[in-house]
């Protein structure tokens, strides 16, 4: 008979339920019995065939993702996955965070005269030590170090959430500093950030596409269509709600957010693990979602209106185009010198967008109009463009290019102003709504135009006309603009259009 050969997970999840007891809670004092959630994801971590060396497990809290967190940090330093001489460290946004994980696992250690055996506790530098084998886990925090020179087999990123934007420095320094481990792994525990350009956004998504088969992710979050008040919605974020969660506190903190719409975003976010956006922002996600579909290329359409969004020296440049069918096509422009600066300071990845070919620089430190005018030239050769709309402020600048790049007089005609005031944005942005609404848009998820759309808030004269304005200072919603003046472009188109004779006659015979 052949004998029964446990897998790596488990025997990690026989080890954990052995040797941690419960440091806190209703069940403290009581021997760990893993849910399966949790077993689950062990198997997910610890028998990829393909090695895993960075885990994602994001979901709603008090789902226990730290106590996880810790049993997968003693693994490493105490228990079947330990090695001779490895550092082990957990990452935080602050000191007070960074407390959090070292004292739960402390507890763990503290709680089990076995474990206690092995590991030596400095409280007051957050470490623990294994004397015998020689190695130590650290938590360490954003305020306190960058951690250069380190070199971790394991690392473990709490609430990597909170870190606005694609970057952060403690992150970049310890996923860096691996490079010498053999076979190093980091654990991302974090709900999911806000927007879709953060960090752990774009560590999700990258994940999520199974490039990287080494990449792990444990997402758990309520579907967008889903009722975001719903019990289904509650289980489809939080595997323990029938395990071990305070029901009564979760629903009670649903009818709240039901209640008070000021709350509903703390609650989307941190109980439904969803990506939380702007504050009233012109367009919610599921609405911009209804219309992600791929757009189709617009070469050779029949019909095709543009918006041009021309920027400021070192600004975002956006064109946006429309076709009859609803084709949202996109082209952005960014100076090509100090684009990583641009990017740490607006918190969005244009750098990396500029590698996927979503982005596109111009020489030097200002747009280029001149660059810009001979795509436009190209764009009038291979489309039908009825109508380009522009801001008037700049396009001084970019008519002498235009002219350089071969444009007649007939087709300079077809560029016209678009004020982006008022009277002007609110015929277009009720356009723009109402074909969003009814799903008749498709713009293939974009993400710099996505970028725009969720920065992008209305403001309302008295007589209820609106036009668009930032959530911030930082924040880009020249795509939008660019959208909206193509919609308005194109509605105009259809206003001035001239009646047809066999509908008049049809409409007056039928009165």
């Amino acid at each position: 008979m052949a004998e029964n050969i446990m897998t790596r997970a488990e025997r990690n999840i026989l080890w954990c339920e052995q040797n941690i007891i419960i440091p806190e809670g209703k069940f403290v004092g009581q021997r760990l019995k893993m849910a399966d959630f949790m077993k689950d994801d062990f198997r997910a971590i610890f028998d990829n065939e393909y090695g895993t060396r960075r885990a994602i497990i994001s979901r709603g809290r008090k789902n226990a993702k730290t106590v996880e967190t810790a049993m997968l940090m003693l693994l490493y330093l105490l228990g079947p996955e330990a090695a001779h001489n490895s550092q082990l460290y957990s990452a935080a946004r602050s000191r007070d965070q960074a407390s959090i994980l070292f004292n739960l696992a402390s507890k763990m250690c503290r709680m089990n005269p076995r474990l206690m055996q092995y590991a030596q506790i400095k409280d007051s530098a957050k470490e623990i030590h294994c004397p015998e084998l020689g190695s130590f886990y650290r938590a360490l925090s954003a305020e306190a170090t960058t951690a250069y020179g380190f070199s971790p087999r394991f690392v473990a990123h709490d609430e990597l959430g909170q870190v606005r934007g694609p970057r952060d420095p403690l992150y970049e320094a310890l996923e860096t500093a691996t490079a010498a481990q053999d076979n190093p792994i980091s654990i991302v525990i974090s709900t999911q950030a806000p927007d879709a350009s953060d960090l752990l956004s774009l560590l999700i998504d990258d994940g999520l596409t199974g490039a990287d088969p080494r990449t792990v992710v444990r997402l758990q979050s309520a579907p967008e269509d889903m009722d975001p008040f719903s019990e289904d919605a509650i289980r489809a974020a939080n595997p323990a709600f029938d395990v071990f969660m305070n029901k009564r506190e979760v629903l009670d903190m649903a009818a709240s957010a039901k209640r008070l719409p000021s709350r509903q975003a703390e609650y989307e976010n941190l109980v439904l693990n969803r990506r939380v956006e702007a504050k009233n922002p012109f367009v919610s996600q599921a609405v911009w979602h209804m219309n992600k579909a791929e757009p189709q290329p617009l070469d050779n359409k029949l019909s095709v209106w543009g918006g041009l969004d021309l920027s400021s020296v070192s600004d975002l440049t956006a064109l946006v185009l429309v076709s009859d069918d609803g084709d949202v096509n996109c082209e952005f422009w960014l100076p090509a010198d100090g684009l990583e600066d641009k990017a740490r300071h607006d918190r969005v990845p244009y750098d990396i967008w500029r590698d996927q070919e979503y982005l596109n620089t111009t020489p030097g430190k200002a747009i280029e109009y001149g660059y810009i005018a001979v795509v436009l030239r190209d764009l009038f050769d291979r489309c039908d463009v009825r109508k380009l709309a522009f801001d008037r402020y700049n396009m001084k600048f970019l008519k002498p290019c235009l002219i350089e790049a071969g444009f007649s007089e007939d087709e300079l005609e077809r560029f016209v102003e678009f004020g982006q005031g008022y009277v002007s944005m609110s015929p277009a942005l009720r356009e723009l709504e109402t074909r969003l609404l009814g799903g008749q848009l498709k713009h293939g998820n974009h993400p710099i135009l996505e970028m725009c759309a969720k920065n992008a808030t209305v403001v309302m004269d008295p007589a209820g006309n609106r036009k668009f304005v930032k959530t911030k200072s930082s924040g880009r919603i020249d795509g939008m603009v660019a959208l909206a003046m193509a919609i308005g472009a194109r509605h105009s188109d259809e206003l001035e259009a001239p009646a047809d004779l066999n509908d008049f006659i049809y409409n007056f015979l039928s009165v």
